[in-house]
């Protein structure tokens, strides 16, 4: 069997396929979130599974307005269709983790009453106390086996004490007890078999004393009443791991614990570490799908669809960024992506992010895209400048030129010449091509022009050509200049083409202009 046959064969065999993509609504969707939701979106659909996004928002203070409607709209415009989530609902809600508060506290009583947590009354200033008096002695303070004893808590207090304190009102967390001395080994379907040791591992915060719980126990609780089977995260969490294993272990649940997979970074595009927001605005590219405003500062972040990307070369970009098809094929329709992704092909090492290779995706999706379609999107652009032009026209145009574009704005660079006649000429194609006698010599093609009745490009080369030849003329200094004439530089497609849209009228009128305006 071939390696994704038995994935499927393992995973298909067991229950049924459910991940989630659980994001916090702290800001803009970074693109490398995006690409964990896709891997976990092409896991899911791979194995006939579902995709729940769940709004883990537990943390009040990051909390940023309209962040969660950011992320929705950014997953929808990526094509990714969510299964169960806030707006579409499902039998495992709510989808919100401020919405599910209550039923936290229950798990973390559990734990202590199991003796796998423990009630901690520490205030801040003792916290900083602590962390100083380890800092002058040159360590670093870690709340765990080896200073729990000395801190204020319910096993380092008698139970008399530390009740007392509970019933009075007195602020206190609950706190992970980690084992001491324990190896926790668990199998991560990237990164294979991993181990860590608990001796090196504080004692985690799950239960905060304003009621809400921490990442770490509402990530395992709603993993678990959500029965996802599989979590596939960014490597940032891997520490997490075993924090995670050990909770599913206390509570009781090892036996329907997900699979972990662990994604590689996205690298920026030079130097080391993480890509972030400052290397896409020094280098001029997004790390955003969606244009985001920064609702306190006002401060605008670029975004794929707003630079102009298609949502489908996005996607394939940012499936390519740690996965390996195994073959040449670098191009992917979302079925595509779907049927070929298999975690077994998804690579522990960072994953480097190339701007231009990005641009050139989009242009690949762009030369795909039928003539009709690209007038749709490009007939907009000019109704924005005044324009009045038939679709019809406007779809041989884009035809015309998009093997020279990566963008649909790029069009109107390309073709504007179609629409509105030159008003300037480039100064060096000037100084290179139009010479002393090319006046007089397009003055004699303007009227030659006025000759031709049939007004089609193949009808208007055969004649012109006859005529250029008889004149012992060089035909690359003809049409250079007659080019400058007709778009202002020299550029644009085939120009009797572009003679046939503008007609003969406007074809004739644009070199009579460029005699007169070219030679001053």
């Amino acid at each position: 069997m071939k390696e994704r046959e038995i994935e499927k064969y393992t995973i298909m065999s067991e229950r049924k396929v459910r991940v989630r993509f659980a994001p916090s609504p702290t800001g803009p969707l970074h693109m490398g979130g995006v690409r964990t939701a896709l891997f976990n979106y092409l896991f899911a659909k791979g194995h006939g599974g579902d995709f729940l996004l769940r709004i883990e928002d537990t943390d009040q203070n990051r909390y940023v307005p309209g962040a969660e409607e950011y992320i929705m709209e950014s997953l929808a415009w990526c094509g990714m269709k969510i299964d169960e989530g806030p707006k579409e609902g499902g039998p495992h809600g709510p989808y919100r983790q401020s919405e599910r508060k209550e039923l936290y506290h229950q798990y973390a009583e559990q734990l202590v009453a199991g003796g796998n947590a423990y009630y901690a009354f520490d205030t801040p200033e003792e916290l900083e106390a602590a962390r100083a008096e380890a800092e002058a002695k040159g360590e670093t303070f870690t709340y765990n086996a080896a200073t729990r004893g000395n801190m204020k808590n319910s096993l380092s207090l008698t139970e008399a004490e530390w009740k007392k304190l509970i019933a009075d009102g007195v602020p206190a967390v609950v706190r992970f007890r980690m084992p001491d001395n324990e190896s926790v080994t668990e199998d991560d379907l990237i990164r294979g078999r991993v181990t860590f040791e608990t001796s090196l591992l504080d004692d985690k915060v799950l239960y905060k004393a304003d009621g809400m719980p921490t990442y770490h126990l509402a990530n395992v609780v709603d993993d678990h009443l959500m029965e996802i089977t599989h979590v596939i995260r960014g490597e940032e969490w891997l520490s997490s791991m075993p924090l995670h294993v050990l909770l599913y272990r206390a509570l009781g649940w090892s036996d329907t614990m997900p699979r972990f997979a662990h994604l590689p970074l996205i690298l920026k595009p030079v130097g080391k570490g993480k890509l972030s927001k400052r290397d896409g605005d020094k280098m001029g590219f997004p790390v955003f799908p969606l244009e985001w405003k920064d609702p306190k500062s006002g401060e605008i972040s670029r975004g794929y669809r707003e630079d102009g990307y298609f949502p489908e070369a996005f996607i394939n970009v940012l499936a390519l960024l740690g996965w390996n098809p195994g073959t040449e094929q670098e191009l992917f329709s979302m079925d595509e992506l779907v049927n070929a992704f298999s975690l077994e092909r998804v690579g522990k090492s960072g994953s480097r992010f190339d701007p231009e290779k990005t641009k050139w995706f989009n242009h690949q999706y762009l030369v795909a895209r039928s003539d009709e379609e690209l007038a749709e999107l490009f007939l907009p652009f000019l109704r924005e400048k005044g324009i009045d032009a038939g679709q019809e026209m406007v779809a041989r145009i884009c035809g015309m030129v998009k093997e020279r574009c990566n963008f649909v704005p790029e069009i109107w660079e390309q073709s504007h010449f179609f629409f509105e006649a030159p008003t300037d000429y480039d100064a060096k194609v000037v100084k290179k091509r139009w010479k002393e006698g090319t006046p007089a010599m397009m003055t004699e093609i303007a009227d030659f022009l006025e000759t031709v009745e049939n007004w089609k490009a193949p009808e208007i080369k055969e004649p012109f050509s006859a005529f250029v030849n008889g004149k012992e003329w060089g035909f690359g200094a003809v049409m250079n200049a007659f080019r400058l004439c007709l778009v202002g530089g020299g550029f644009g497609p085939d120009l009797f083409e572009i003679c046939e849209i503008i007609g003969k009228e406007e074809t004739i009128r644009r070199i009579r202009n460029g005699v007169a305006n070219i030679s001053r």
